[in-house]
């Protein structure tokens, strides 16, 4: 298997497939969490007038469910199932798999990325690096896993 510092770094448009694939997972994730919250509210709307404590909870319910999503699959994998298709694999610089601690710096760190209006992803084009401003910030690199042997 080649070295990690020897995989070659993923692009654009493979990247970009991965995270349509993830956003779709993800979506619907947090439409069955929505689905099972309705039936506290027997199907109405989840209101922050009506039900502030209740609204509150359902929003923390979902950024927990999305920081989980990405954890549980960077921190044992390195990569989600829509990495997994598109064959990358997220890694910290010196190649080593993510903490917790690094999932959480690079989910925020993706914000940025994404502000203002993509920006940061559209960086990959001209960094040397082929680095988004989040992989910089939270010192990652997406790489392109072999077919031949996927890294676990």
């Amino acid at each position: 298997m080649p070295d990690a510092h020897s995989l070659p770094a993923a692009g654009l448009l493979r990247r970009l497939g991965a995270m349509l694939y993830d956003g779709l997972l993800l979506l619907a994730l947090l439409m069955v969490a929505t689905g099972l919250v309705l039936l506290l509210t027997g199907g109405e709307a989840i209101s922050p007038t009506e039900n502030p404590l209740l609204e509150l909870v359902y929003r923390g319910v979902l950024v927990l469910l999305t920081i989980g999503f990405f954890g549980i699959f960077w921190t044992r994998r390195g990569q989600t199932l829509g990495m997994a298709s598109w064959r990358v694999q997220v890694e910290r610089e010196d190649g080593g798999r993510l903490s917790w601690g690094d999932t959480m710096l690079r989910l925020a760190a993706s914000l940025l990325s994404w502000l203002p209006l993509g920006l940061g992803f559209l960086w990959i084009l001209i960094d040397p690096g082929r680095r988004a401003w989040h992989d910089r910030l939270s010192r990652t690199r997406v790489v392109v896993v072999p077919k031949a042997a996927r890294r676990g």
